[in-house]
């Protein structure tokens, strides 16, 4: 018994040494010893460069801003659906989750589409700029404005989970006392849930820091850089050859990732200690309900709705320029890239293998190292938890740069893995480690250890324990994480940006070469087919919900 519980925690350590730890030490020893010998000076001179100085400067810049932003849009979300009754606030919140769920350029590429001189739903009103009226969304301003629409869901979520451990009888005495229900907002609730608000605003810039899609699309164009996108500038002009110059890069984007990822974590640290969760406190909004309920459905109206109608107008019309009118409008466009054109076609072939394939062997893994996991003491499983989460954590970017250092050179028996799509499934399953791993672990976690030791006494042995009780009952939570990998994967650029080759193009690549090669209506046909993907997948998540330990999702 005690070699098949060694053995366990060998495999368990294995592979958490693979997919989390080997990639960042290769990225920190390429950075800081790229010749073999430790060099501080030259990784110094490469982050005090005029263009990298700069790029950390807009970096900051928007990553902060976008945070403060998000967290205006957030926060009276996560207080509307939490404490109040407010009128289809489980709606709200669903809806106001769907930016997290779908790939920064394609919300780029909507928010373009809708504001830009050709663009086709404000033509339809001849509301649309004049012709070569600079759009509005190009530069800093935009980029801050959709980092805020794309991670308000975070804001939400976290801050969400803070407000429901406020104990109603704070409220309750403070509302016998007088206080009106903005007061009792401001003087107490916001108060005990500042640690909630101080991790939200830190995840938020992390997401910030480490965005590609949407400075990519909204930056790039007017020469206005980021760290992200400088290193893919420089990747796609040099090569390898540069690989020093951005792994040093990668690390300063870690580094800040990180930090913030420091501040979340000891926000919600002292979190746990402020105060004592009993029943949720509720506000009556009274006469004000359905005000806030229609202010609710305005904001969810402009952030969502109007970008999204934006991105279909294009995406049936035959080219830019031509007005919609019931005579122009045409499905040629989605007839092009899903059945016509080779390399549009095999991207939606490529994403999809690829995706499906992460996510059914991170299913199929989870079971068995959350229970290999489990054997070890609650110390190991937080240390080993967080290597997991470790590349999750980390700018998608950053690991693409580690998986290039690590696969570049042949390796034993199987040669190299760069220019193929292996390369691509390998950052997927590392990338995604943790968002399969999680909605598992919390199942197991909650399987009573009485089956087991019934099952053991009677015989049965490990790996017949695991396919007849553990299995069984934690594959609901397996399906979860399956999916949430391939919706995450199926359309992400960040990561594949880099790895990406002939033949081995991914969705988000084509989407985004599509449009810088000035086809958008063909990129906005792709944008609504993997937005449609997206929902439909999250409506069959919600079906599974009530089988799912409680916060796997987040709308619930």
């Amino acid at each position: 018994m005690w070699h098949n519980i060694r053995l366990s925690r060998l495999i368990v350590l294995g592979v958490i040494l693979l997919l989390s730890l080997l990639p960042v030490t290769r990225l920190l020893l390429a950075a800081v010893a790229p010749g073999g010998e430790l060099d501080i000076a030259a990784l110094a001179g490469r982050l005090s460069s005029p263009s990298a100085v700069r790029a950390t400067l807009n970096t900051l810049d928007t990553a902060v801003f976008g945070a403060l932003l998000a967290l205006v849009i957030g926060a009276p979300f996560a207080v509307g659906v939490a404490m109040t009754d407010l009128p289809t606030r489980r709606s709200l919140g669903f809806l106001l989750l769907l930016p997290l769920m779908i790939a920064p350029q394609v919300m780029a590429l909507s928010w373009l589409h809708l504001f830009g001189p050709s663009s086709t739903l404000l033509g339809a009103f001849g509301l649309a700029p004049p012709p070569g009226t600079a759009n509005p969304l190009l530069g800093r301003n935009g980029i801050i404005l959709l980092y805020a629409i794309q991670h308000a869901p975070i804001v939400f979520v976290t801050l969400r989970a803070g407000l429901s451990r406020v104990p109603r009888d704070l409220v309750e005495a403070a509302r016998s006392a007088g206080s009106s229900p903005v007061r009792v907002l401001m003087t107490i609730v916001l108060p005990m849930v500042r640690p909630y608000l101080v991790a939200a605003t830190a995840l938020a810039f992390v997401s910030g820091v480490g965005n590609f899609g949407i400075p990519a699309l909204l930056g790039m164009p007017v020469n206005y850089l980021t760290l992200t996108t400088l290193i893919y500038q420089r990747i796609a002009s040099f090569g390898p050859s540069v690989l020093p110059q951005v792994a040093a890069l990668s690390v300063l984007i870690a580094i800040l990732a990180l930090l913030g990822v420091t501040l979340q974590a000891l926000a919600l640290r002292k979190a746990g200690h402020r105060f004592t969760s009993g029943t949720p406190a509720r506000f009556a909004l009274g006469r004000w309900r359905l005000p806030l309920a229609l202010l609710g459905w305005l904001a969810i109206l402009f952030m969502l709705i109007l970008p999204g109608l934006a991105l279909v107008t294009t995406a049936i019309i035959p080219s830019f320029g031509v007005p919609l009118t019931w005579n122009t409008a045409t499905l040629a466009n989605f007839e092009e890239v899903l059945l016509r054109q080779a390399s549009t076609s095999r991207a939606f072939r490529n994403s999809a293998m690829l995706a499906g394939g992460a996510a059914l062997i991170l299913a199929f893994g989870a079971i068995p190292l959350s229970i290999g996991i489990e054997r070890f003491s609650r110390l190991s499983q937080r240390i080993l938890h967080g290597a997991i989460e470790l590349p999750y954590a980390l700018p998608g970017i950053v690991l693409a740069i580690a998986c290039i250092l690590l696969f570049l050179r042949p390796l034993p028996l199987i040669g190299s893995l760069y220019a193929t799509a292996w390369i691509i499934l390998v950052a997927y399953l590392m990338r995604f480690f943790a968002l399969a791993m999680k909605p598992v672990t919390t199942a197991v976690g909650q399987i009573s250890r009485d089956l087991n030791e019934a099952a053991a006494v009677s015989g049965a042995r490990p790996l017949r324990r695991m396919l007849t009780i553990t299995t069984p009952l934690a594959a609901p939570a397996a399906v979860a994480g399956a999916l949430l990998v391939f919706m995450s994967a199926f359309n992400e650029l960040t990561v594949s940006a880099l790895l990406w080759s002939s033949g081995n193009e991914t969705l988000g690549v084509v989407l985004f070469s599509l449009e810088e090669a000035g086809l958008g209506t063909q990129a906005a046909a792709i944008a609504v087919t993997t937005i449609m993907v997206v929902i439909a997948l999250l409506l069959v998540l919600d079906r599974l919900g009530k089988r799912l330990p409680a916060g796997v999702l987040p709308w619930r």
